[in-house]
């Protein structure tokens, strides 16, 4: 493919490297030969970075699959996720990242496939889980007053509002670590 093919989304390879185009935008100065300036997001680490490309310019295209994985467990260097067919894929926790405080059996990943290997996991955008530790709430504190530091069942520790109380169900953005609403059940 060449720089008239970009799309946002695309995977490509780059210096053996799999990047995934986030921005793109062609450029025609009035001087000078047609450049293609975007912003190349890592598909193993997340690091973004800024290219520019002659127009016209080739590379290859990373063809990825996706697939939904299960976590099931770990054995403290890596972490096992199960497929549909009962196949296991192990993962080493550096791979994962930050993502690991949020791992909890049962919860449901996308994993990403090149060339039949597993090259990451993408965490859900949100997860439901239970408060374990935190400060009691106070009468008269309310969704405007403040926050304090809770841990849920994950081992994550976040940032919540004073009315939290253990043993109430959170929404965490996994990408952010921010709480974003109680859930009643």
């Amino acid at each position: 493919m060449d720089t008239s093919d970009f799309k946002n989304g695309i995977s490509i390879i780059v210096d053996n490297d799999i990047w995934t185009i986030v921005d793109f935008q062609h450029v025609k100065p009035g001087k000078g030969p047609a450049f293609v300036r975007s912003k190349l997001k890592n598909v193993k680490n997340g690091k973004v970075v800024e290219k520019t490309w002659r127009a016209g310019e080739k590379m290859d295209q990373a063809f990825l699959e996706r697939s939904p994985l299960t976590y099931s467990y770990n054995d403290g260097n890596e972490y096992f996720f199960m497929d549909e067919n009962y196949e296991m894929f192990p993962v080493p926790a550096d791979a994962i990242g930050d993502g690991i405080k949020y791992l909890m059996e049962g919860i449901e990943v996308t994993a990403l496939f090149h060339d039949g290997k597993l090259i990451n996991i993408e965490l859900p955008i949100s997860i439901v889980s239970e408060v374990t530790n935190t400060d009691p709430g106070e009468k008269g504190n309310t969704a405007s007053g403040g926050s304090k530091p809770a841990t849920i069942e994950t081992g994550a520790v976040l940032q919540v509002p004073f009315f939290i109380n253990i043993g109430d169900k959170i929404k965490v953005d996994t990408r952010t670590n921010e709480y974003m609403e109680r859930v009643k059940e």
